[in-house]
């Protein structure tokens, strides 16, 4: 069980910066792992989930209460996007974020990033995965930004 927490620690510090997994994956995590392969599935705190390990790329995908938490005491994290208030309704109903949505984001976004959107008041609207790099996001005004997988309105 150590090996696996350290594991998934220190990815999260790799996707989201220095310290992150320490401060998101206390010691009383529960890990759960594939029938099939054996390999970390799920990270969940008190029978809510918090991340996936995606099989795919071993990066972690977040949960809204995950990305909550990261809101709230993680400010240090790199993987927030801050998009307009007037569209906040629509992405925490699970809609996709446009790159003319954006006014902020961490420099360190790139490209098939795991994402946090946040509104322009810090409230996490949504979870899901750059599309485009930090760059890429303010430069352009048209295309989508994040490909959104949760939203927080979403039932």
């Amino acid at each position: 069980m150590e090996n696996a927490l350290g594991k998934v620690r220190s990815i999260a510090d790799y996707q989201f910066g220095k310290g992150v997994g320490a401060k998101l994956f206390p010691e009383n995590i529960e890990i759960q792992y594939s029938p099939r392969t054996g390999r970390i599935r799920f990270i969940n705190l008190n029978g809510e989930r918090l991340a996936t390990l995606r099989p795919t790329d071993g990066l972690l995908s977040l949960s809204i209460k995950a990305a909550k938490f990261m809101a709230e005491n993680l400010p240090f994290a790199r993987c927030f996007v801050t998009v307009r208030n007037d569209v906040s309704r629509f992405i925490a109903d699970g809609g996709d974020v446009f790159a003319v949505h954006v006014v902020k984001v961490d420099a360190e976004v790139g490209a098939k990033d795991e994402v946090i959107v946040l509104d322009e008041d810090k409230h996490v609207l949504a979870v899901g995965r750059a599309l485009l790099s930090s760059v890429e996001m303010t430069a352009f005004k048209t295309g989508v930004a994040v490909k959104v997988r949760h939203g927080c309105k979403e039932s």
